[in-house]
Parts: structure tokens; C-alpha cells; sequence
């Protein structure tokens, strides 16, 4: 506070009534500037300067730390791929707070084949990204606009949609970078590194959401229209190589589901969509269906003991889908031994969530 606050006013001494009272030499004490001053504030300034960077400042009192987010929120989806991508590679997944013990499991079937450290969790909500960066710094990214916080959504629903729609205007991003890029959704499970299944040259890789069994030398074109007129590719398992194809088959897949978006007469999901734009596409885009023995679908894995058996040993990544509810998945990985979080989260990069 600054001393000029506690001087009495100074009088005109030649007006005063009794100007005795004021010694002849008398100089009132109103500059704070004198060279003792500058000299303590100097040194003052000097030890601030030295001990700051050492003093550990609890969060909240700065208001710079007051948000955890606010050191991610300028990291962007290009500062996040350079840091991640691996030989030129990112195994990419979108996860909203609801599914973080899902992310969970995914990747620590994903660590067990040393693959993790190309992941990049494309985060739904802040939450989401604060959690996975705090634990692992660079991880996570978010790519607005953000979408309103929700709690797991249902298949089918509006929610269910807005979030799974983003799937691939996130992927077409990431093409345009230069980077190959592997999409999951984190409701599988790595049993065998896919990397060596992804042969040759092609634009795009894919996995057959069918659960009738196929031969096991069955072809690896696109399969042909069903009773929809499309196919019927999952579209939860891609892998593409940042080539015009690729780039070509994610601009129709927004085209599609920007034409046919959800309505409540009609609870469109994204995957129609991106059947329709393999399939349009198909005469310009060099297309490669995984095999199913190693890529099934859940509606094969966990309906037909006898396919399972037969295929021992061959399968890489299992897809807990044909079935509805956030806790029923949950229940189906524990009873096949696949929900790992429960004893290995120390396996995890996030650790125990």
C-alpha cells in the first residue's frame, strides 16, 4: 500500500495561523523512490526471480493451472499425430468418458502385442481428454466441435449417431496428414498383432460384419449386396493407407450419412453409410476384406462354439458386437476371459481407471 495514503495534507505555511509549528528545514517524506527503496526492491525482484521456478505452486492458485484441459486445449490433431505415429502409423479409436474402461481393456490386449504407443484416443469430451493425457501425455486429442456430454449411448439412438458419425471426417483428417491410419472401436479385443494380415498395397481394409461361416480361403473382394442392396461390412475395424482411395471412400462415407441422417422414424447408424460408400466406390478404390477366421465378427465368436474351435489359434481381434447394453458387454467379455481390466490394468498405459 502505498505510503502517500497515511500523510496529513500539507498546508501553505505562509497562510498558515500558526506557521511555528513547522520546522524551517522541515521536508515531508513523499518519495518512495529513494535509492535505499530501489535498491530492496531490486534485490527483492532478484531472489522472486531465482526461487520461482522451484516453488511449487499448488493448481488452482494460477490461473493458468485453474484448468487441467487448458495445456491440451490448443493441441491439435496434426501436434498429436507427430507425436504418436509410429512407421509412419496411428491406430486411432473415439471415446467418450461413458467407455473410458472399455479404452481400458482394448489397450491392454494391444500393449500385449507391443503395439500401443502408436495409439492416439481421439477424445469425445474434456474429461476424457484430461484423464488419458494425465496419464500418458499426448495420447489423447480432442477434435471440436465437442459434442454434449452423455452417458453411455444406446445403439440406435440420436446420441449413438452424433458421436459414431464424426468416425470419418476424424479418419479423412488423418489421411490428409500423410499417416496410415488403423480405426477400432474399443469394444474389441487384440488376441494377435494385425499388423502381418495386412497384406499387400490395398486402400482399404475391412472386416465382414456377416456371422454365416465362410471357407477359409474365401475371397477378399467386396462381398456382394444383401437383402438391402448393400453389403455388409463392419464398420468398426478399418485400415487405410493415406492414398486417394482411401481419402476418396471417407469423403463418400460423410456424403452418405450427411444424406440419410438420424431421424425418429428412421435411427440411422454410420455403418449403412459406409457400406454404401464401399460400394459406390468400389470400381476406383482397391478394397480388402480380412479373413474371417482371424477377424470375426461377435455375432460368430460368441454364437458358435463349434466355428471357435475349428478356428483355434487363428483368431486376432474379436468384436463384442451383436449384442445391446453397456453392462451385457461387459458380462460377455467376463464370461470368455476378456475382460482384462479387472486383473491386468497394470498392463495398461492408463493404469487403473
Amino acid at each position: 500500500m502505498s505510503l502517500l495514503r497515511h500523510q496529513r495534507p500539507l498546508q501553505n505555511v505562509s497562510s498558515s495561523p500558526n506557521p511555528s509549528r513547522f520546522p524551517q528545514n522541515y521536508q515531508p517524506t513523499t518519495n518512495f523512490c529513494t535509492s535505499t527503496n530501489v535498491i530492496i526492491l531490486l534485490t527483492l525482484l532478484i531472489i522472486f526471480g531465482v526461487l520461482l521456478p522451484w516453488i511449487q505452486v499448488p493448481e488452482g492458485l494460477l490461473m493458468f493451472n485453474s484448468n487441467p484441459n487448458s495445456k491440451w486445449r490448443d493441441y491439435t490433431l496434426s501436434d498429436a499425430a507427430a507425436v504418436v505415429a509410429k512407421n509412419n502409423t496411428l491406430i486411432v479409436c473415439a471415446v467418450s468418458e461413458a467407455y473410458l474402461p472399455f479404452l481400458n481393456n482394448w489397450l491392454i490386449s494391444i500393449a500385449r502385442q507391443k503395439q500401443h504407443e502408436k495409439v492416439l484416443v481421439i477424445a469425445e469430451d474434456y474429461v476424457t481428454l484430461s484423464k488419458v493425457n494425465e496419464r500418458w501425455p499426448g495420447h489423447a486429442v480432442l477434435v471440436p466441435p465437442i459434442l454434449e456430454a452423455a452417458a453411455a449411448h444406446r445403439f440406435g439412438s440420436q446420441g449413438f449417431f452424433n458421436f459414431t458419425a464424426r468416425r470419418p471426417r476424424h479418419l479423412l483428417n488423418i489421411l490428409e496428414l500423410g499417416y496410415n491410419v488403423m480405426y477400432n472401436d474399443v469394444d474389441m479385443v487384440w488376441l494377435a498383432d494385425p499388423f502381418p494380415y495386412l497384406q499387400g498395397e490395398h486402400d482399404v481394409y475391412f472386416m465382414d460384419d456377416m456371422a454365416f461361416v465362410k471357407p477359409l480361403n474365401h475371397s477378399h473382394s467386396l462381398p456382394p449386396p444383401g437383402k438391402k442392396g448393400r453389403p455388409y461390412i463392419c464398420s468398426c475395424m478399418i485400415y487405410m493407407r493415406p492414398t486417394s482411395g482411401a481419402k476418396l471412400v471417407m469423403k463418400k462415407w460423410i456424403e452418405e450419412l450427411q444424406a440419410e441422417p438420424w431421424s425418429k422414424a428412421k435411427k440411422a447408424n454410420d455403418q449403412p453409410g459406409f457400406n454404401w460408400a464401399l460400394m459406390k466406390t468400389a470400381g476406383q478404390v482397391d478394397l480388402y476384406l480380412l479373413p474371417q477366421a482371424a477377424f470375426p465378427t461377435g455375432g460368430l465368436y460368441f454364437r458358435n462354439k463349434t466355428w471357435v474351435k475349428e478356428t483355434k489359434g487363428m483368431h486376432v481381434i474379436i468384436h463384442n458386437n451383436y449384442i445391446v447394453g453397456f453392462e451385457k458387454k461387459i458380462k460377455r467379455f467376463r464370461d470368455y476371459g476378456l475382460w482384462l481390466v479387472d486383473d491386468h490394468a497394470s498392463e495398461s498405459p492408463l493404469g487403473t481407471l
